[in-house]
């Protein structure tokens, strides 16, 4: 099991689930008070439902300011306190913490104080997971893994080996990385002598260069066995560097095979790879970093796989990409070559 005290990339990765909240909101049956379109609590209250001490959630606070401004704690104060307040009075009936308007441990609400700090439903989620001295925290850490497990498989069948299929850029970046592959092969064959090797060889020199691993590595990361296509796995961004690269070495391999008048050998080839690596290493380093890490990051979080030559590429996935593979605009590749199927047409005809 993930240690979510420790592991802020884990954290952040949940927090950023918003399926999986939603979930986790209607199974805990922890209510707050709906203001300004998101449920709110106050320190009270969070203290009163993981039973500690409101002194142990200030420091906690003050030990991780930045995460949880991140996740939504705001300090309330002027006139938007002033609406909170009432609106707390309005919705008495509504939280399931007690009166917290007349309660003696309750005189946040009633304090003459110039400023509060509330918490959303994200604040007080992250709260529990770095709470290490709680019994009601642990008991909510493991609801919650329990439910982003359950829903990332109920959301993909219980298969995530493909979810890089599931946003709306992989079927563009599939197609033009398979013509690329052509180019990439026509070049091998026009300017490299005959050899078998080569196509493997070279291939994995570009999957070296961009994520550090070769085509037999990247396998046995994914479970891949040999009849399943690696580039079938590989999200849209990755995708297209490969094709760059693709492209990239194919025109080359030309120059230099016009200049020297003769099909190249497979060594020679080698040494013009690490000639045009290092020719576009300034082109190609900032597109190589974020793909690096998008690789490794999302692999960790939906994959549940670590590229260990990529673990410090290792960082929190963004709401906008649990959205894209899991939210309202993912869909299966199946629906997604529906939606195209005349793009098809026309490319066919062409």
């Amino acid at each position: 099991m993930k240690d979510l005290n420790n592991s802020s990339i884990d954290r952040k990765n949940i927090l950023n689930n918003n399926l999986a909240i939603q979930e986790v909101y209607k199974n805990i049956g922890f209510y707050g008070i709906k203001f300004e379109e998101k449920y709110r609590f106050t320190k009270q209250q969070v203290a009163q439902y993981f039973e500690v001490d409101v002194r142990t959630i200030e420091r906690i606070l003050e030990e991780h300011k930045e995460e949880f401004i991140q996740s939504g704690y705001d300090i309330f104060t002027g006139l938007r306190l002033k609406k909170f307040k009432e609106t707390v009075l309005e919705n008495v009936p509504d939280t399931n913490v007690g009166d917290i308007t007349e309660s003696p441990e309750n005189t946040e609400l009633v304090s003459k104080a110039p400023s509060l700090g509330i918490f959303t439903y994200k604040a007080f989620l992250n709260l529990g997971m770095l709470l290490s001295n709680s019994d009601k925290a642990k008991e909510l850490r493991s609801a919650i893994l329990d439910i982003v497990i359950d829903v990332l498989n109920k959301k993909l069948g219980g298969n995530t080996k493909y979810i890089n299929q599931r946003e709306e850029e992989f079927v563009p970046s599939a197609i033009r990385e398979y013509n690329y592959r052509q180019e990439f092969t026509n070049a091998l064959d026009a300017y490299i002598t005959e050899n078998k090797f080569k196509y493997a060889q070279l291939t994995d020199k570009i999957y070296k260069s961009i994520f550090k691993e070769n085509a037999k590595e990247y396998r046995q990361i994914l479970k891949l066995n040999t009849k399943e296509s690696i580039r079938n796995t590989m999200y849209s961004e990755v995708l297209d560097l490969i094709s760059s690269y693709e492209n990239g070495f194919a025109d080359y391999l030309k120059k230099k095979f016009s200049s020297k008048g003769l099909k190249l050998s497979l060594s020679e080839a080698h040494l013009l790879f690490k000639e045009f690596e290092e020719l576009t290493q300034a082109v190609y380093n900032p597109l190589t970093e974020k793909a690096r890490s998008l690789m490794a990051s999302r692999d960790m979080v939906f994959r549940d796989a670590l590229h260990e030559k990529l673990k410090e590429y290792v960082n929190a996935v963004s709401a906008e990409d649990f959205d894209k593979f899991l939210g309202e605009k993912s869909k299966s590749l199946e629906a997604r070559l529906e939606e195209n199927k005349e793009v098809f047409k026309r490319l066919k005809d062409r």
